[in-house]
């Protein structure tokens, strides 16, 4: 029985906010240069791995998770790791879904800039580092609805952390994964409640981010 201040609450919580955080972070810091190279790079065959991109953009958790599972099993390649139902597996799981859907949503907002920004710093005799810089400033919003979309299908994700973390209680059980249990059981009532919860740390957290915008904005405004 899940209780608002009970201990193991918390600490589902907890994991589940770390385990978004973490894997979010990471694929922004893989998938934000991706894009803006992708969209800048001239090479041959780039047309079939835009369509790759977009392809893995809608990758199903579950064939991810299995992915992984088999690559990270006692007889898989990286089974002497024993990274297999680990905090370390279901972010790794997380950051193979995510990294591309943050890549493409860049690669498409840049396609669509980037020539004009380009000309816009050329004009201004920006150097190749300040018209990097002024590419990102004006790119913000873009950014940030990537980040934004990849925390989402990080906090909602079920399927892949079910097959590699085990939903093991006390070590890989988040949110969404006891929310499936619950329902299993049939304790309908707990997991709506944990439902609730979920959508509303998801929407404090997006909150806050907007909030630290807005204040870099008006401080960009100051200067």
């Amino acid at each position: 029985m899940l209780d608002l201040l009970d201990a193991e609450l918390l600490g589902i919580i907890t994991l589940t906010l770390r385990m978004t955080l973490m894997s979010t972070t990471i694929s922004a810091i893989l998938g934000i240069p991706l894009g803006l190279w992708l969209d800048r790079a001239d090479f041959t065959g780039k047309r079939l791995v835009v369509a790759i991109n977009r392809t893995l953009m809608a990758s199903p958790p579950v064939v991810v998770g299995l992915v992984v599972y088999l690559m990270l099993m006692r007889n898989g390649p990286f089974g002497f790791m024993g990274l297999l139902f680990t905090f370390e597996a279901m972010v790794l799981a997380q950051v193979l879904l995510i990294t591309p859907i943050i890549c493409g949503i860049v690669y498409t907002a840049s396609a669509r800039n980037s020539e004009r920004i380009h000309l816009f710093a050329q004009t201004m005799g920006a150097n190749r580092w300040q018209t990097k810089i002024l590419l990102i400033r004006e790119l913000s919003n873009e950014l940030y609805f990537a980040i934004v979309t990849g925390f989402g299908r990080a906090m909602s994700e079920v399927g892949a952390i079910m097959i590699v973390g085990g939903n093991i209680r006390h070590h890989t059980r988040t949110m969404t994964t006891s929310i499936s249990l619950l329902r299993n059981r049939g304790e309908i009532d707990q997991a709506i409640f944990l439902g609730i919860l979920l959508m509303l740390i998801a929407f404090a957290v997006q909150l806050l981010i907007s909030l630290i915008r807005r204040k870099e904005r008006r401080t960009d405004e100051n200067f």
